[in-house]
């Protein structure tokens, strides 16, 4: 289905995978897994076609189904509906259907005529492809994923992030595709809809590969592992479940560990006595040949594997403010004749911690892109306090300029730091060298995370707005995140799916939407946060 022949990655002159050849065949289930950067959103596009490889060739079969972390929604005034179904080619006979049903009920005879002739043609057109059967198909699968027939039914522009990259994914499942390329699919999805996706993988018949750190996800679907090695720029194979990989490397490094040992003191002895004998001449060729025999024992073992680097993060020391930094009240939004929310009040006190829960829709990113001064709401002011200084963190990036550098985004975000100054942070969080002349849209979605985060490091902000800070992380950079939350000294306003996320932020209160209702923080709320 995918056939992978020498195939070899880099980002700019950095090699990301050596010279490479594998197979993804009808029943492969691929976990693709490897650090933030490793490689693995490089490796897709270029399965998917999107992409093209330093070396090396990838020809596909039959047709592909890609999901990228940053879904390419098109037109965006089309209808969630129409999105699903353009994947099997009926998207522009419903449209074409629907406009005709609306001037069906025009005044003038003449266009009424018109238009009820090309319902006609519409229909037939759709029944011949099999629209109604695929119709109920696409209908189930956008049910299964949380997307209700309302949502369906608008249009892409009035839905949130979360609700476009659903339409997204409802769309490759339903796509007539036999190799399936899945980057983090289960962002933004709740609880029912991540297990319906898990049992939905699990059986499915074509080839697949997905990048997840979801590891119930892994360990439920996944009968193959491939491990993207960012230190040795190797594609380590596993024909093994997610649980028996697991099991598998940690063997593999306790061999390498007693192998590299027992090597060591076989060289070492073998060097010692090398010495003893090099003093007399008769002796000194010998001598020669023992040392060279003890690197030859030492190059031919494997060694311990280097530990992943992990960003070091730390979020900024809060400038000085005043008691209250951000005050927000009677913000509504709407689309059209859509109600989002309204009459939302908010008191941000200097270090206080809340939580923004809601259904998918509900308006949380909405909120947050108010108070950080992107969006204006339609009715409600939103007044700063004295000292304010915002950080925010945007889930779909919107805060990276994509055509400009990872550098210069980073000087634009610390304008008081010189550049050895910004190199270091950035050396920090693992942009070093050339990474740091990329261009920010051509990074992972986990390097985008972590340019994110250290624009925040360096803004010296008191206040931080944080929409799905955890997403596209792997679990040490993960864990970095959930310390800074914990011992972060100024106030958070956080939208998050991830229970650990919330439990390390410890909130006072929560903002339920599209209510507004405001409530004190207890742990009978974080079953809503992976529901939300």
């Amino acid at each position: 289905m995918i056939t992978v022949d020498g195939l070899e990655l880099r980002a700019g002159p950095r090699l990301l995978l050596e010279p490479t050849s594998f197979r993804v065949q009808a029943g492969d289930r691929i976990g693709l897994v490897g650090r933030n950067g490793a490689g693995k959103t490089t490796m897709t596009k270029v399965l998917a076609g999107e992409g093209l490889p330093a070396a090396g060739s990838v020809h596909s079969s039959n047709p592909v189904g890609y999901l990228p972390q940053d879904p390419r929604t098109g037109d965006l005034h089309v209808t969630g509906r129409e999105r699903i179904l353009s994947a099997r080619g009926l998207g522009d006979i419903v449209r074409r259907r629907q406009k005709a049903e609306e001037e069906m009920g025009s005044d003038d005879p003449a266009v009424r005529d018109k238009a009820m002739r090309r319902y006609e043609r519409a229909t037939n057109e759709f029944e011949t492809a099999g629209g109604y059967t695929a119709e109920s198909e696409a209908a189930t699968i956008a049910s299964a994923l949380g997307l209700e027939t309302r949502i369906l039914d608008q249009r892409l522009e009035t839905l949130s992030g979360g609700q476009r990259r659903r339409i997204e994914l409802a769309r490759i499942l339903f796509s007539d595709a036999e190799t399936l390329l899945l980057d983090e699919p289960t962002n933004h999805l709740d609880a029912d809809s991540i297990a319906w996706l898990r049992d939905h993988l699990k059986s499915y018949a074509g080839g697949l590969i997905v990048i997840s750190h979801d590891v119930d996800l892994l360990d439920a679907v996944v009968n193959k592992v491939f491990h993207l090695d960012a230190n040795r720029s190797q594609l380590d194979q596993y024909a093994l479940g997610w649980k028996a990989y697991l099991k598998q490397r940690e063997l593999d490094e306790h061999r390498r560990k007693r192998e590299l040992t027992n090597a060591t003191k076989k060289a070492e002895a073998l060097r010692s006595q090398a010495e003893k004998m090099r003093a007399k001449a008769t002796k000194a060729t010998a001598a020669q040949n023992m040392l060279k025999r003890a690197d030859r024992m030492l190059s031919g073992v494997e060694g311990e594997r280097q530990t992943d680097k992990v960003a070091a993060l730390r979020f900024p020391t809060p400038a000085p403010c005043g008691k209250t930094p951000l005050m927000a009240s009677g913000l509504s939004r709407s689309y059209g004749s859509l109600e989002i929310f309204t009459d939302v009040d908010l008191a941000i006190d200097r270090g206080s911690k809340v939580v923004v829960l809601g259904l998918n829709g509900a308006g949380k990113t909405t909120l947050l892109r108010m108070l950080a001064g992107v969006d204006t709401p339609d009715t409600g002011t939103i007044e700063p306090g004295h000292g304010l200084k915002v950080g925010y963190y945007a889930q779909e990036h919107e805060n990276l300029d994509t055509d400009r550098t990872v550098l210069e985004n980073m000087k634009s975000s610390a304008p008081e730091l010189d550049e050895t100054g910004v190199r270091k942070v950035l050396g920090s969080f693992l942009f070093s060298g050339d990474d740091v002349d990329k261009p920010a849209g051509v990074l992972s979605g986990g390097e985008k995370t972590r340019l994110s985060l250290a624009m925040l490091v360096v803004s010296g902000a008191n206040v931080l707005l944080l929409d799905e800070p955890t997403n596209n992380l792997d679990p040490a950079s993960r864990a970095e995140i959930l310390d800074a939350l914990a011992h972060y000294e100024g106030a958070v306003v956080l939208v998050s799916h991830d229970e650990g996320a919330v439990e390390a932020l410890n909130p006072e209160r929560i903002l339920l939407l599209p209510d507004g209702i405001e409530d004190l923080w207890n742990t009978s709320y974080l079953e809503l946060v992976t529901l939300a």
